[in-house]
């Protein structure tokens, strides 16, 4: 039997140590497929998420964000203690001293969260809400540099400006700008990076690791308490006593699975992608959000608006290929899953809902944030 480059055995051995191109051609193909048609799917579920919530609240005869928020939590509360029961997911382990200290805090402000970011569809478009919400990043910075968490450097400030700059350009040009609508959509970002600090500072430091599911199993039950105060005295009350109310229980239900199934598609994207790309895919989530607000909803979007947020958009843009410069910067040991995990969290605008993009999150649960 001939050996050597010409023989049937130097060839077979030829192969056997270099596989056929073709094969992992395939199999990149195959990886990138899944990947991105993770991602589609994120942007699908998000945008969805935003888009029913504004028909429930807007259009539906229903406008009590907080009974829809608290919907979302309840839901999210039995669906994720169902998981975690049957073995499908597991939760974290939580002392009651830990709850306490810091599930009850986040909790509390991810109630704020949700209901003013909710409540803030009443008054303003959609798009205008996302033009809005491009001030996130500046926000959470402010915050971090307020808690010792962000470090103040000249070239990230002047960056802050220049978002700033654009949003209020954006805010001079909306046509129907309502003064409590803002109000609530601020009071929601500040809520959220207040939250998102909190997150970095009670949990992140002290090594403790929830995925969507552990932190809706821990979350969501507080954050429903948290609402059914004022939902009890202040919402209720009404609600028996309109004669308009429309409870659409199939709407409802839609909305809270739409929500609920945002998470579990964040859940699937984490460690699958990286966080230049769920950067650049919230980018085309917000401008489709943008267009799909003056298609489905006829919002009126001038072209001052235009100009301003695309000013803001270049801003943080920029403030997000700093934040992952400096993620690749890190050493290798700490930068491998957990880093590269978290910044992908960080893109992931999670909407609890809606979304939040700069800053590990845990899970979107039904709000909107996104």
């Amino acid at each position: 039997m001939k050996d050597g480059k010409g023989s049937p055995d130097g060839r077979e051995a030829t192969q056997a140590q270099h596989p056929a191109p073709e094969a992992g051609g395939q199999t990149i193909r195959g990886q990138l497929f899944v990947q991105y048609g993770y991602m589609l799917l994120w942007i699908f579920l998000s945008a969805a998420v935003i888009l029913i919530n504004k028909y429930v609240l807007s259009f539906s005869g229903f406008p009590y964000p907080v009974a829809l928020t608290c919907t979302h939590m309840l839901f999210c509360s039995i669906l994720a203690w169902t998981i975690v029961k049957l073995g499908w997911a597991e939760a974290s382990p939580m002392s009651a001293d830990m709850y306490i200290n810091c599930i009850l805090p986040i909790g509390l402000l991810f109630a704020g969260t949700l209901w003013t970011g909710n409540a803030a569809y009443l008054f303003l478009s959609v798009s205008f809400i996302q033009m809005l919400k491009a001030s996130m990043p500046m926000v959470v910075f402010v915050v971090g540099v307020l808690f010792a968490t962000e470090k103040f450097t000249l070239i990230t400030g002047v960056n802050m400006v220049v978002v700033a700059t654009g949003i209020a350009i954006a805010s001079y040009g909306e046509i129907l700008f309502v003064k409590e609508g803002v109000f609530l959509q601020v009071a929601s970002i500040l809520c959220e990076s207040v939250r998102l600090t909190l997150v970095q500072i009670l949990l992140q430091r002290r090594g403790i690791k929830l995925n969507p599911i552990s932190t809706l199993y821990h979350i969501a039950p507080c954050c429903f308490v948290f609402l059914a105060l004022p939902f009890t005295y202040m919402e209720l009350p009404k609600m028996m006593n309109d004669p308009k109310l429309n409870v659409n229980i199939p709407l409802l239900l839609l909305s809270a699975s739409t929500a609920f199934a945002l998470n579990m598609a964040v859940f699937l994207l984490i460690g699958k992608t990286s966080a230049l790309t769920m950067n650049v895919a919230g980018v085309v989530k917000d401008w489709l959000l943008i267009l799909l607000s003056v298609v489905v909803y006829g919002s009126s979007v001038t072209q001052t608006q235009l100009m301003g947020y695309g000013l803001a958009f270049v801003g943080v843009c920029y403030y997000n290929y700093r934040k992952v410069q400096q993620m690749k910067q890190l050493p290798v040991g700490p930068r491998s899953a957990d880093a590269e995990g978290g910044a992908v969290k960080a893109a992931l605008d999670l909407d609890l809902r809606v979304d939040s993009k700069h800053h590990p999150t845990g899970a979107d649960v039904g709000g909107d944030r996104s």
